[in-house]
This record gives C-alpha cells, structure tokens and sequence, in this order.
C-alpha cells in the first residue's frame, strides 16, 4: 500500500462533503488526511484527501467520485510534480528554565511563536510530514501539552491550474 494525494474539485454546496467522505467509508478506505476549503471561484472548493491503499482499489474509487454529480474533477498529484504543505500548533511547557531552548528549536524548524504564556508557548509551523514530525519528536522532552494539525494540503507545480482549464472546458460545454 502506498500514499496518494488527490485534489477533488467539488461544487461550493452543503452535503458534498459527506458525501464523498462516505464513499470511501462505504469501500473500507481510511482517509489519512482531508482539507477542504474555497478556490479562487467562489462557488468551487478543493477537497485534498491522502489515503493510504492500492492503486486499483483507488482507481475504482475515482471512478465512482466521478459519477457524483457535485464533483467536477479529479487529479492524483504526486510528490514530485507538486507543493505539498501541512499546518500544526504546538502549545508546549516553556518556563523561565527552558523558553530559550524551545525558541531555539522553534526557530530552526521556521516555525512561529502565536501566543505566551507564563508556563507555556504556542508555536505555528508549516511544511511536509517528515519536517513537522521531526519538529514534534524534538520538542517532545520540553513536554507537549496540546497539539492540532491540519490536513494535507497541495496543488500542482507551474502555472498550470487545474481550476481554469477545469471552468473553461465547462463553460464550453454549458
């Protein structure tokens, strides 16, 4: 089994996604990660979903993606042909003995202290998978004390879109 990534355009619409989440319910699949959020069109979104699973069940899968009516489109977008990121807030202990050593450690990783407080410190980072678990197992020893991270999120390299040749070959056929 092995990682994938795909970039489903859907309508801007209620219920979209819980439908799609329970198509891959249905088929046994369990979604590692999912990020859902407007485009640059008001009235589409883009669901990044990673699921980890074997090529021809997931092609079936698309497949029967397709079919739904509020999905527009579908692409598989590999590592090394896109710009994949992911979001996570740490708030970890910081007293007076060790706050320096954490923003030592913050700042190596690029991260971003958000909020202070007298026992603790949130910190922001972004990056792939393997930066941000490699963030979390340092600053592990100063004692984490909350952790949220985001779903994958990802597009193509270059300047192709595939939104507006997506739009434009649906304006065509309306």
């Amino acid at each position: 089994m092995s990682k994938h990534t795909l970039s489903v355009l859907v309508e801007n619409k209620p219920g979209v996604l819980a439908r799609i989440a329970g198509l891959f319910s249905r088929r046994g699949f369990n979604i590692d990660a999912l990020a859902v959020g407007p485009t640059e069109h008001h009235d589409i979104s883009r669901m990044t979903i990673v699921v980890n699973c074997d090529e021809h069940p997931l092609e079936q899968v698309t497949k029967q993606l397709n079919k739904l009516v509020n999905v527009i489109k579908i692409v598989e977008l590999e590592p090394e042909t896109s710009v994949q990121r992911e979001l996570v807030l740490i708030k970890v202990r910081a007293d007076l003995e060790t706050r320096s050593h954490v923003l030592e450690t913050v700042q190596l990783f690029r991260g971003k202290v958000v909020d202070v407080a007298p026992e603790s410190v949130t910190v922001e980072a972004t990056g792939t998978v393997d930066k941000l678990e490699a963030l979390i197992r340092v600053l592990q020893p100063f004692g984490i004390k909350e952790l949220v991270q985001s779903g994958m999120v990802a597009v193509g390299r270059g300047p192709r879109s595939i939104t507006d040749r997506t739009l434009r070959s649906v304006e065509r056929t309306a």
